[in-house]
């Protein structure tokens, strides 16, 4: 990427990482319903269902939780329910029975900003743990700011060291792609707030993230 404050171009990134993961149940979508066209077994045509119905769930799901976490979170004021925030990472992680989802997160309601930086850092560590395992999410606000913590853990942790250089600030404009484009998001975001970022070191047992943001009010 030339230009990585193109805002076109790097919307075109995250279109192409939405568009990536939406590719499987989508097209798993598709594959059901012509199977169901030539089907008269009735057996058969209830699997086929079945798979429409994981397929349509699962697209739903990942729809929910980019709409959060790459959009503008319309419908919601200047604070999003941290609610919802959870039903989305719940909904990307633990239908597949393979992320385990620790909430630590105590208040109703974050702003915007926050919850963007919150979805994303969790979508990155989940991503991470490629054999499942434990993701705990947590987040505070105190007075002036709110202080986010994403904590992965399981059996292999794989961060792309792309990802990482990202997150910290040293990623060259030509490593920025489709895969870097939301760690990339992130760190902008929260350094254009005036807050902070920080990560575990490479090579650790535990994959950890924070972020301080300062309040924009």
């Amino acid at each position: 990427m030339t230009n990585p404050t193109d805002s076109i171009e790097f919307a075109s990134l995250l279109c192409s990482r939405l568009c990536h993961d939406l590719l499987s149940p989508v097209g798993a979508l598709n594959n059901g319903l012509e199977l169901m066209a030539d089907e008269t077994d009735p057996e058969m045509r209830q699997r086929c269902l079945d798979l429409l119905a994981d397929s349509a769930k699962t697209s739903a799901n990942k729809l929910k939780f980019f709409r959060l976490a790459f959009g503008s979170a319309g419908g919601f004021g200047d604070a999003v329910p941290t609610h919802e925030a959870r039903v989305a990472i719940e909904g990307m992680f633990s239908g597949a029975g393979r992320v385990k989802i620790g909430w630590l997160v105590d208040d109703d309601m974050l702003d915007k900003l926050p919850v963007k930086v919150l979805l994303n850092l969790a979508l990155i560590a989940g991503d991470a743990l490629v054999r499942g395992g434990q993701l705990d999410i947590g987040a505070e606000r105190r007075p002036g700011v709110t202080e986010i913590v994403v904590r992965a853990e399981g059996p292999k942790l794989v961060l792309d060291p792309d990802l990482r250089s990202a997150l910290a600030g040293t990623l060259p404009d030509e490593g920025l792609a489709s895969r870097t484009a939301a760690a990339w998001m992130v760190r902008s975001l929260v350094t254009s707030a005036g807050g902070e970022i920080a990560l575990s070191p490479a090579g650790e047992p535990v994959l950890l993230f924070g972020a301080s943001i300062p309040d924009q009010s």
